[in-house]
């Protein structure tokens, strides 16, 4: 499965456009950019099971600093400043990684 089997190509390109700039990333924005938002809780899971790449059920910081690169091959790594803000949005239990609720809870929120 692609991003791009759930989300438009169009949508993502636009949400890679918006945060190409250093220290620009910011999730909420992304995520509606991107059309996530308005997808099923089934086709979030799904988006998250492509961003969870040992597939060990969650997201650790390494994987979310590689997050654009998931939607988008170019795209930018994120800095470790934007990945600590993304990890702080989204670890609800405060565990150092986010699991599959709590990245749905934060996208459709």
């Amino acid at each position: 499965m692609s991003m791009s089997s759930i989300l438009s190509a169009d949508a993502i390109d636009s949400a890679i456009k918006d945060c190409q700039a250093a220290e620009s990333f910011n999730c909420k924005k992304f995520f509606e950019l991107c059309g996530l938002t308005k997808k099923s809780p089934q086709e979030v899971k799904n988006v998250f099971g492509i961003i969870d790449g040992d597939g060990d059920g969650y997201i650790e910081e390494k994987e979310l600093k590689c997050f654009l690169q998931k939607f988008s091959p170019g795209a930018r790594v994120l800095s470790d400043k934007e990945t600590k803000a993304f990890m702080g949005a989204a670890d609800g239990d405060g565990d150092g990684k986010i699991g599959a609720e709590e990245f749905q809870a934060m996208v459709l929120s």
